[in-house]
């Protein structure tokens, strides 16, 4: 027996595996067929959809090597130095918006 059988496994099923183990009910018309394939299939797509955007997101931005550039735009403009930590935000905008309280 496989991991994908046992759900032992990390990885999630593919459509293919799910849709050989998918059960209708047997009063299920056609359209009523095709509106649960669909929405299995729309689940799945959701979660393709999730795990690349979690693996997308732990490659996100870091301050590495932008810190003094960063420090320097704010001791520009706000005539203080500041020191920039790991946990403050990559993203311009929220950053700029905490510079008061680096």
């Amino acid at each position: 027996m496989t991991d994908a059988e046992t759900g032992d496994g990390a990885e999630e099923p593919s459509a293919a595996s799910v849709a050989d183990r998918l059960t209708l009910p047997d009063d299920a018309d056609d359209a009523e067929a095709a509106a649960i394939a669909a929405a299995v299939g729309a689940h799945i797509r959701d979660g393709e959809a999730a795990a690349a955007a979690a693996a997308a997101e732990s490659e996100e931005e870091s301050w590495q090597g932008k810190r003094w550039g960063f420090a320097g735009r704010v001791e520009s403009t706000q005539r203080r130095t500041v020191r920039v930590r790991d946990g403050t935000p990559t993203d311009a905008w929220s950053a700029a918006g905490r510079s008061e309280r680096l």
